[in-house]
């Protein structure tokens, strides 16, 4: 005898993406830090951003451009959170600076994937 079984899922990966923009007011010559405080950034809309997101545990990425450019991972850490506590800080290596009038922008991914399974016997 064999059991008769028919399965069907849906997953949905459901990302809510914020995009955080800032403009570099001063050069930075490395070896150097650069540090963006959430308030300094705005949003997608052009008003002023309040909190960097909270990165979902497992489900969350984060990218940093800077002139267009995306950057390797290891130069930037990211803090979320509101204003003094939530920030960016970038590390400028030796040999390298970030002019003023940079575009820096962050993008926060966060996902919040769902399944629906349907069994039917």
């Amino acid at each position: 005898m064999k059991l008769a079984i028919a399965a069907t899922s849906l997953i949905t990966v459901n990302p809510l993406i914020t995009r955080l923009f800032y403009e570099v007011p001063a050069t930075s010559e490395g070896p150097t830090t650069l540090t963006i405080d959430a308030a300094s950034f705005m949003t997608d809309t052009g008003g002023p951003a309040t909190v960097l997101p909270v990165l979902n545990a497992e489900n969350s990425s984060y990218e940093v451009f800077i002139n267009g450019v995306l950057q390797m991972e290891d130069i930037s850490t990211y803090t979320p959170g509101a204003t003094g506590v939530g920030r960016l800080v970038l590390t400028i290596p030796d040999d390298s600076s970030v002019l003023a009038g940079s575009p820096v922008v962050l993008v926060v991914t966060n996902y919040a994937p769902t399944s629906d399974v349907d069994i039917v016997t």
